[in-house]
């Protein structure tokens, strides 16, 4: 079994009251397993309130736990996350970083471990974890991708974690004389622009051209600022997605998916031949399951990043 090991939260990065970005870092100085980019680490907490499973008719919710005076219990959980890191920025800087979300149920009972994680980090009054040093998963271009000449990355809010971490790795496998022969696209969309992590980097690696690279990105509840700036659309990714392909959009009450000015849905349409082309998706359930849907009506391979 793998070891669990002391670690600690540094350079934590609030892009709202609901999303963070933050770095690992061993509590003794010690080297991370080498990994490939897609994959996956477990994280533990010591302080989580800690909730029970209750059956409602044939429906499943969790509800606090509490003690014998009626508080809710603390205890330890672990959860596992997608590494939005490299696997070169691990190697040379000795962190992982991560790209996570507050987890919140319908009734309103916040994730064991966000809760925990969201709660002090900044002050640096609660930034111990452990890890275990053991990093798994096959959400891997070698194993979902091999063989495609399109590589199309669909990432719904934080499922955008996997695919930085690709393509800042091709990007830097590239700089390195290992240009990849297959073309990528991304397509991620968030709620506003404060919650598009990775921004910024991933305009500069498209504008770079190191590989054949396009980046689309998008928000969801568009405001003047967003509507003004020709490098992001609008709407959820999966109506994006069904915009591509002359389907009809889903939830009609939603935004209406337009593309960025910079990169029209002509230039998507011209770029992905469903034929050769492999979809990956990482994020939220119902999106993924949209994207499933898309990918069936286009005879395009589908694959999802799901533990």
């Amino acid at each position: 079994m793998a070891e669990l090991k002391p670690g600690r939260i540094v350079e934590w990065h609030r892009l709202s009251p609901t999303l963070s970005l933050f770095r690992v870092v061993g509590a003794h100085e010690g080297h991370f397993p080498s990994y490939q980019a897609g994959q996956y680490i477990a994280l533990r907490r010591d302080d989580c309130l800690l909730t029970r499973k209750v059956k409602d008719g044939e429906q499943i919710r969790f509800v606090p736990d509490l003690d014998d005076q009626g508080k809710q219990k603390r205890g330890p959980v672990t959860h596992s996350y997608s590494i939005s890191s490299a696997p070169y920025e691990t190697e040379e800087g000795n962190y992982l970083e991560f790209y996570v979300v507050l987890e919140m149920g319908r009734d309103g009972v916040l994730g064991r471990f966000t809760e925990s994680l969201f709660r002090g980090v900044e002050s640096h009054e609660n930034d111990r974890l452990a890890y275990v040093e053991r990093i798994v998963g096959d959400f891997t271009l070698a194993k979902r991708a091999a063989g495609f000449e399109h590589v199309l990355m669909v990432g719904t809010g934080t499922g955008l974690a996997p695919f930085v971490s690709m393509v800042k790795q091709l990007h830097r496998d590239t700089q390195r004389g290992q240009r990849p022969e297959a073309r990528y696209t991304l397509l991620h969309a968030n709620r506003t622009h404060g919650e598009l992590a990775y921004h910024r980097d991933l305009l500069e690696i498209e504008k770079a051209a190191s590989f054949d690279f396009v980046y689309v990105s998008s928000v969801s509840r568009p405001v003047a600022r967003d509507l003004a700036d020709p490098e992001i659309g609008t709407g959820r990714a999966n109506n994006l997605l069904r915009q591509v392909f002359d389907l009809p959009a889903r939830d009609l009450g939603a935004t209406a998916p337009t593309f960025p000015r910079e990169r029209p849905v002509e230039m998507l349409r011209k770029r992905i031949d469903p034929s050769r082309s492999v979809c990956l998706t990482c994020g939220n359930p119902n999106a993924m399951a949209d994207i499933a849907w898309i990918a069936g009506q286009t005879g395009m391979k589908f694959e999802k990043e799901d533990w």
